[in-house]
């Protein structure tokens, strides 16, 4: 475990510091915009190895006012032993138009349907809580008509690499109990692959930090400042330079999971 996550890491730093050379070519546009993201995540005990995950995103643009995306999910996972799990799913997602370069740019919303597995693992230092995340996602992006872009004729397949490293600090005692504030943060890296991504291969990063509260041992509510980089798929239409959002704002996540097994 610690051999594969020193390969990750190495993997991260090279991305990072060749994603302006390598993956974009100047001039570049960016496009940015505030952010509102209101997140639910529960993870429901179903026996003792297995869990039912659930997830819904409202994201918005100008904090609240305007749609930028909406995202429901659900997962399963299974415990392969002591702080390390495997899991699947699917979501659904819609991105609508926004921003002075929007994605759906066709006036009308984007539909996608993505299937995931992945990995979880955990580490702890000291007060140091540790979370890593491996995600591979088989995407399926709907592709509207000419005459009429709310009608489907297509679905363009993909495939998308995810990595995140969490970090949570007690700030309190030397571990996290009920009725405790904690800091907490977090940065996401997605790399796209496949014959279909063409130069969307750093597709986006995303930094997070904050405060959370644990309220009981199911209940958690985290505030974050978020830091989103974005890459589009397709480039300025009269220019041919690649865009990039530069979203910037605040994730407001609320953890609440059932335990079945009682």
């Amino acid at each position: 475990m610690q051999k594969a996550v020193g390969w990750i890491w190495r993997l991260l730093v090279f991305l990072l510091a060749t994603g302006g050379t390598v993956f974009g070519q100047p001039p570049r546009i960016t496009d940015h915009n505030r952010i509102g993201w209101y997140v639910y995540n529960g993870d429901h005990q179903l026996s003792q190895k297995w869990q039912l995950h659930t997830e819904y995103q409202w994201r918005r643009i100008d904090f609240i006012k305007r749609w930028q995306q909406s995202l429901a999910r659900l997962g399963l996972d299974y415990q392969v032993r002591e702080g390390v799990q495997i899991g699947t799913g699917y979501t659904h997602f819609t991105t609508f138009p926004y921003g002075e370069h929007p994605v759906a740019d066709r006036g009308v919303p984007t539909m996608e349907h993505r299937l995931h597995q992945q990995v979880q693992w955990g580490d702890t230092l000291g007060r140091l809580l540790l979370s890593h995340r491996v995600r591979l996602e088989q995407r399926w992006l709907g592709q509207a008509a000419e005459s009429n872009p709310r009608q489907i004729t297509g679905w363009e397949f993909q495939h998308r690499i995810r990595y995140q490293l969490q970090a949570d600090i007690p700030l309190k005692g030397p571990t996290l109990e009920e009725g405790e504030l904690y800091f907490t943060c977090f940065d996401e890296l997605f790399i796209g692959f496949g014959r279909n991504v063409g130069d969307n291969v750093y597709n986006q990063n995303r930094i997070l930090a904050g405060l959370g509260y644990q309220v009981n041992d199911q209940f958690q509510i985290e505030l974050g400042y978020l830091n989103q980089i974005t890459q589009h798929a397709e480039g300025d239409p009269s220019t041919g330079a690649p865009v990039f959002e530069n979203n910037n704002g605040f994730r407001l996540n609320v953890n609440y999971s059932f335990d079945f097994t009682r």
